[in-house]
């Protein structure tokens, strides 16, 4: 991608200190986030400090009150983790070796009983270390321009799009922090709300929104999570395939909302290669799928707009019944697959299903004696295979079955 310099960075946030940058299109916001000069954005570093600064400028151009704890910000502090499986508990900020990490938040004063919360993590990987799938030999910026510039971009075109309309709702916009160490922002805010937990009415959430592809397949998580969103979903998605989830528990901060009792959605166009990688960059993004996708939650908005406070309703958490597996493929799944089987999205160098011969759009059928007919069914067979174990995986390409020997 093009190098935006920190000279340039601080020109421009400089400048708009006396010119508003209301006008900032989504590729502008994707510019700046997703830029090397923000080194990815890891939570508790000066580049995360920037990107916060600037988040707080666009908010505050926007004409968003500042609903953090610090003006737009809300900080939280936790000591680092050196056991990866060890739980992140929240310290005094005070404390020896803590790491400061800071929300963003602003809020659209409609004077309505209820609120919604529209939320997107803006913190990414920095230079890569824990939570990186990349396997080079030297460290390399992760840009995170899909993951999740997107979903930030996404959140304020919502906010230029929200105002002086449907304001039967109040709205808060939070640009989360630690989203990549475990939702600990998201997680932050619901247990130190700055409004009444009580008075949301359901919470949006955007995380990797940037990638639509052509047949225009859009996952929703959280479908379950009230019983009028597939109504909702269905009735205003045009010429969207919607894959709908119906767990309210999944890998990002929608997740932080839906264990508060609260209905959420979260919306997510699919994995690909580049995911956690240094290659997820600007260029890749599609833009007239972002601006679809901000129409949709538009739509889907103000058909809730004038109705009363959402129901919440409990649903099955899917993560509960993922199997443990000790070996892997070395493959991206493509989470928006409907059809039988599963869809390789993307094959990872030197792992077992490129050394066998996969290809991208392969759809697996059969490991071994198991049939594989969804994602469950691949994690579960999975889950059978020891390390150094062989076994004959079946594929259908293009509508041919091919057979492949695989080492794990």
């Amino acid at each position: 991608m093009k190098v935006i310099n920190i000279l340039v960075i601080v020109i421009l946030f400089f400048s708009c200190k006396e010119e508003k940058t209301i006008d900032i299109s989504m590729k502008d916001d994707v510019k700046i986030l997703a830029s090397d000069s923000l080194r990815g954005r890891r939570t508790g570093t000066s580049y995360e400090q920037m990107a916060a600064e600037y988040l707080a400028k666009r908010f505050k151009d926007l004409e968003l009150d500042p609903k953090g704890t610090n003006g737009y910000f809300q900080e939280f502090s936790f000591a680092d983790k050196s056991d990866p499986h060890r739980e992140i508990k929240f310290v005094n900020k005070s404390e020896d070796g803590t790491i400061t990490g800071t929300n963003v938040i602003g809020f659209m004063d409609n004077n309505a009983e209820t609120t919604i919360v529209i939320g997107a993590h803006y913190d990414h990987l920095g230079m890569g270390g824990e939570g990186s799938l990349y396997r080079g030999e030297t460290k390399a910026i992760h840009n995170g321009a899909d993951d999740n510039a997107s979903g930030v971009a996404v959140m304020l075109n919502l906010v230029k799009e929200l105002q002086n309309k449907n304001t039967h709702n109040n709205y808060l916009f939070i640009s989360f922090s630690g989203e990549e160490l475990g939702l600990l922002g998201s997680n932050y805010f619901v247990k130190n709300p700055t409004i009444n937990l009580e008075n949301i009415n359901y919470m949006i959430n955007m995380d990797m929104v940037g990638r639509l592809n052509e047949e225009k397949v859009l996952a929703v998580f959280g479908v379950g999570t009230s019983p009028i969103f597939s109504q909702t979903l269905f009735s205003n998605k045009t010429d969207f395939s919607i894959t709908e989830k119906e767990s309210g528990v999944g890998p990002s901060d929608h997740t932080s909302f839906y264990l508060m009792d609260l209905p959420v959605l979260h919306f997510f166009t699919g994995q690909h290669e580049d995911y956690h990688k240094p290659g997820d960059d600007i260029e890749k993004l599609n833009f007239e799928g972002m601006e679809d996708i901000t129409q949709y939650i538009l739509a889907v908005i103000t058909d809730l707009d004038d109705g009363p406070k959402l129901k919440f309703r409990k649903t099955k958490n899917e993560s509960d019944e993922v199997p443990k597996f000790k070996v892997t493929l070395g493959v991206v799944p493509d989470y928006l697959f409907s059809g039988e089987g599963m869809r390789i999205d993307g094959v990872s160098e030197d792992r077992p299903a490129q050394k066998a011969g996969m290809e991208k759009g392969d759809v697996v059928v059969k490991m071994g004696e198991h049939e594989i007919i969804d994602m469950m069914s691949y994690m579960k067979a999975l889950s059978k295979f020891e390390k150094g174990q062989n076994t004959i995986v079946l594929i259908d390409r293009n509508g041919e079955i091919l057979e492949f020997d695989v080492e794990f």
